[in-house]
């Protein structure tokens, strides 16, 4: 019997663990655009946070975001990574551009 186990990943200082949200197929006139073609998403949901980094008196700055969270990054933010198949992102909190609330 085989048993599925799931990575733990937790990043560093100020760093995010993130997935990008695909949006859905785009249409232009009847035609569907390849995924070659398409631009990255740039609405992601942060998957783990760092516990914030450390500022010039030794004091900890805690993260603005958190696990769950949906944001806004840039389209060639971040470094790619690939964890359990799964394609994520770690960025910089420096690197979101805006918090999303449903």
């Amino acid at each position: 019997m085989a048993t599925s186990t799931k990575t733990k990943v937790t990043p560093l200082q100020d760093r995010l663990l993130v997935k990008r949200l695909e949006e859905g197929e785009i249409k232009r006139g009847g035609i569907i655009i390849p995924d070659t073609a398409k631009e990255k998403p740039q609405e992601a949901q942060v998957i783990a946070a760092g516990p914030g980094r450390i500022s010039d008196d030794g004091t900890r700055i805690p993260m603005a975001v958190k696990a769950g969270d949906r944001i806004l990054i840039g389209k060639y933010t971040g470094t790619e990574v690939k964890i359990d198949g799964e394609d994520l992102i770690i960025v910089r909190e420096d690197d979101v551009l805006a918090t999303i609330e449903a």
